[in-house]
């Protein structure tokens, strides 16, 4: 089948390898009643064959995409690309092993001029309507054409300057309106197929983008850091939208059923109101948390959480959500199993098969790639007064040499020194950076960003939010508080506290004693009772 419908009640689930992990568990929310978005998906088969430029394929995804379309504004009540109640999807990746932030998402397709005009008619709001547009002319610029965002975040950072607003989430409808006016003029001149104005030529170019962001060098590089060349592509979910930039009771956020730095049982919510997802996973901003949520829209804080105990209890693992709230009401737009630190992945399966949700095997099934026996715990003895604070993203001390760039990083590691990236903020694409550092940091972004993602499945220490810090990527340094880091320079992240330090700290490590004592007796039990259970397991 050349396109499988997500939310349209029927029972038989896709399953991952066919229309990719994201999809598959979309399709399973959808099953349990929870709040998702109608979708449809183009398969994994078709990845090779479109990116290859196939006629048969080619005709498959055109065919597949009028279809889809079709159900969506069934489901939906609007139509793709009118000027009355107009249908935005968005477009995204999913291969049957999460790839977080690895490969490409198009958001507000259908975005177009007539389409803006019924967005402010079907919502009356038309900052909403208007930020959608500037949203998409960024995006599809860049990731579908190809495009040099530069000029275009140069026109962006001229109306910030000209309104006299710290930022696009200040500029009203209005400086809206006449900064799409001039990007439209803009990409008019660089690239137009007549893609700024027909939706439907939107669709299937950002169809084809994702697909073929499976071959781009970062997806290449995690595949092959994380074994995962097996994999035979990508397919393609389009998804009704539903908008978190439409006021202060509308945000886009990130939720994790339980700490995947620590393991702790206790989860970990990032919100952004006034907000569309990408703002939130990028890592360009830095998010609020679930205090904040719970004070400006409590029943959803209540929902959210229920929301999380309930998935994880359908997947018997800890989950990582994305979500939208559209004015009060909460979506959830995605679930996977978490990535984790291997510190917190020994202490998750330790708690759940206390609570009775894995079996023992399952969870020694879990840690394989793991060298348990080697997990350390570690600390800093005494390091004195920070020089920066920020957010703790992922567990673990870490020192140093300061690297600005991919670049630097591996160049400094490959000379046998431990290097500490240090960046504005990070993206997906500084996949080789990460893997050569021994630690990260950012001066923004948040716990949740794909980048910390990453962070925590590599075991690094990654402490991000840093306000106090100035990168000078150019120059090669970073000027936090009175002090300057130039490249090279000795630093110390703690990603327990979330704490900077300058110089070489002194780190000590311990092992997690309880959770290794009962592991031992997972693998060589000496006593079991009814069932199986062990008798005389030690506290973990």
């Amino acid at each position: 089948m050349m396109m499988v419908r997500i939310g349209d009640g029927r029972r038989e689930l896709p399953g991952a390898e066919e229309v990719g992990a994201k999809a598959a568990n979309l399709a399973r929310m959808a099953a349990l009643g929870l709040p998702v978005p109608p979708a449809f998906v183009l398969p994994v088969q078709l990845c090779a064959d479109v990116v290859a430029g196939k006629g048969q394929a080619t005709r498959q995804l055109v065919d597949g995409l009028k279809g889809g379309i079709a159900f969506l504004e069934q489901a939906t009540g609007k139509s793709f690309g009118c000027s009355r109640n107009p249908l935005l999807v968005s477009v995204r990746s999913g291969a049957a092993r999460s790839m977080p932030g690895m490969l490409d998402t198009v958001l507000n397709v259908g975005c177009t001029s007539r389409a803006v005009r019924g967005l402010v008619r079907a919502t009356g709001r038309p900052r909403l309507a208007w930020d959608c547009r500037r949203r998409l002319l960024e995006s599809y610029a860049e990731t579908v054409i190809g495009i040099d965002p530069a000029p275009l975040a140069e026109r962006l950072s001229q109306m910030i300057a000209a309104e006299g607003v710290s930022s696009e989430r200040e500029l009203d409808s209005e400086a809206l309106e006449r900064l799409v006016c001039d990007q439209h003029k803009l990409l008019e001149e660089a690239d137009d197929d007549g893609w700024l104005e027909d939706a439907a030529v939107q669709l299937e170019r950002s169809a084809r983008a994702v697909y073929r962001s499976w071959t781009s060098e970062r997806a290449r590089t995690y595949r092959r850091l994380e074994g995962l060349e097996q994999l035979k592509g990508t397919a393609v979910t389009v998804q009704a939208m539903v908008f978190g930039n439409g006021g202060m009771s509308s945000g886009a956020g990130v939720a994790f059923s339980r700490d995947p730095s620590t393991g702790a049982d206790e989860p970990v919510i990032d919100v952004m109101f006034d907000s569309q997802g990408e703002d939130v996973v990028s890592g360009r901003r830095t998010p609020e948390t679930e205090r904040a949520l719970s004070r400006a829209l409590p029943d959803v804080a209540l929902g959210l959480r229920a929301t999380l105990k309930r998935l994880e209890s359908e997947f018997r693992d800890v989950q990582d959500i994305e979500f939208t709230i559209e004015e009060g009401r909460l979506w959830i737009l995605q679930t996977r199993a978490a990535k984790r630190t291997p510190r917190a992945a020994l202490r998750i399966a330790v708690d759940l098969v206390h609570e009775g949700s894995i079996t023992r095997e399952e969870a020694l099934g879990r840690l394989e790639g793991i060298d348990v026996e080697a997990l350390t715990e570690t600390s800093l003895v005494s390091a004195g007064q920070p020089a920066a604070v920020g957010v703790a993203a992922s567990g673990g001390v870490a020192t140093g040499r300061a690297a600005f760039d991919s670049a630097s990083a591996e160049r400094l590691a490959a000379a046998g020194d431990p290097v500490i990236l240090i960046r504005h903020d990070t993206s997906t694409a500084d996949i080789a950076g990460f893997a050569a550092a021994s630690g990260i940091v950012t001066a923004v972004g948040a716990r949740t960003a794909h980048a910390s993602l990453v962070a925590r499945q590599m075991g690094k220490p990654c402490v991000v939010g840093c306000a106090a810090i100035r990168v000078d990527g150019e120059a090669q340094q970073a000027r936090i508080g009175a002090a300057v880091v130039s490249l090279g320079d000795w630093i110390t992240v703690d990603g327990n506290t979330g704490r900077l330090y300058l110089g070489r700290g002194e780190i000590v490590a311990q092992r997690p004693e309880a959770e290794l004592a009962e592991l031992s007796t997972w693998r060589f039990p000496r006593d079991t009772g009814p069932g199986g259970a062990i008798a005389e397991a030690p506290a973990a």
